[in-house]
């Protein structure tokens, strides 16, 4: 059997009613993501490890949530520490995640007043569909216990798209939309099927790159090439144009960043999904893909320097997130994807193996 997570995005019909009680749930999390952060760079600078968090659950921040919620505010932060941990590495200038808080001064330099984001609030397991629900407008029941002004249930109606199946939540999240001003759910739903066969029993390699995203070679005589250049031109203009904003956490800041990452995750979506018809149409059963791990690096573990736009291509390169999204989208019609070293590729003969510094007359040929 194969299980595959499948994530729905869902509009809440009902968002005037519910609106308030995921205002302030999404303000409880952000309030205890600040708990955490402060605790974590406290051990952080005592022992240089990052904490577990198991004694924040008796924080009173911890309790402004469900549990379940509550704890996958402290996962999410977990796992930025643990990524800032992995980025110093080859990035001294990376800093760790901040906090989730907004002050406002007067002139003198008191402060008058805290503005708090709506954070992410994620219901693991205490989630039911009721039975009596419609076609395309199901009525999600999610608990929402933990604030003194709404213990109990909230009743979220939501619509998605007609061809989604929604069965086997397995969680739901409430996001918060700062462009459009609106709160919606993200349903995760588990499918399990038949493990499909191959396609086939070729194999395809993936080189990835910047300039040229990839080369894909179905065999030793027919090759693609898709280029990168509207990643390379987002990388320059969305980061130009958040630096001129007045304000980095502003209207128009944050427009921005979405607009980045809404163009960002497209590409990589279609681009992989198209990548996986080709494989189906040509009976690929292996898709062997470069392993890209510490190319940021030199062999000191240095940062590698390659000046003002390398550095913002280098360290702009989402090679890992795409390779991520090709797995799971080839995994569901049975192709596996395999990561393998890079090393000596440009010199040694695919079908032999014989390693020949002739062959690579010059990078990139």
């Amino acid at each position: 059997m194969m299980e595959v997570h499948r994530t729905y995005q869902a509009k809440i019909c009902n968002h005037s009613q519910v609106a308030e009680s995921l205002d302030r749930h999404g303000w409880s999390a952000s309030k205890l993501w600040n708990v955490g952060n402060y605790h974590t760079r406290e051990v952080w600078d005592e022992t240089g490890e990052i904490p577990n968090h198991e004694e924040l659950k008796n924080h009173i921040k911890y309790k402004g949530l469900h549990s379940q919620s509550s704890q996958r505010v402290l996962e999410e932060l977990a796992e930025s520490f643990h990524s800032w941990y992995q980025k110093r590495k080859s990035d001294h200038r990376a800093n760790p995640p901040g906090y989730r808080k907004r002050n406002y001064y007067d002139q003198d330099g008191n402060r008058v007043h805290e503005e708090y984001p709506r954070s992410t609030v994620t219901w693991k397991q205490r989630v039911q569909r009721r039975p009596e629900t419609q076609q395309n407008s199901p009525v999600e029941r999610c608990e929402s216990q933990g604030t003194p002004e709404s213990v109990g249930y909230m009743l979220v109606e939501y619509a998605t798209r007609p061809d989604a199946t929604v069965e086997t939540v397995q969680q739901v999240r409430a996001v918060y939309d700062p462009a459009k001003g609106r709160w919606e759910l993200h349903i995760v739903c588990k499918d399990e099927s038949d493990t499909p066969d191959a396609p086939g029993e070729e194999t395809v390699g993936i080189d990835l790159g910047i300039c040229n995203f990839a080369a894909v070679a179905y065999n030793t005589e027919e090759a693609e090439l898709y280029p990168g250049t509207r990643l390379k031109q987002d990388g320059y203009y969305f980061p130009r144009e958040i630096a001129q904003c007045d304000d980095s956490g502003g209207e128009r800041a944050t427009r921005l960043h979405a607009k980045w990452s809404e163009r960002r995750t497209h590409f990589f979506h279609s681009f992989a999904k198209h990548i996986v018809e080709r494989c189906v149409e040509k009976q690929v059963g292996r898709v062997n893909i470069g392993n890209l791990e510490g190319v940021r690096e030199t062999d000191d573990g240095e940062a590698k320097n390659w000046g003002r736009h390398g550095n913002l291509d280098l360290h702009g390169w989402a090679f890992d997130r795409f390779r991520k999204v090709l797995t799971y989208k080839a995994k569901v019609e049975g192709i596996e994807v395999m990561e393998v070293s890079e090393r000596d590729t440009s010199k040694t003969y695919c079908i032999c193996g014989r390693n020949d510094d002739s062959q690579r007359v010059e990078r990139g040929l």
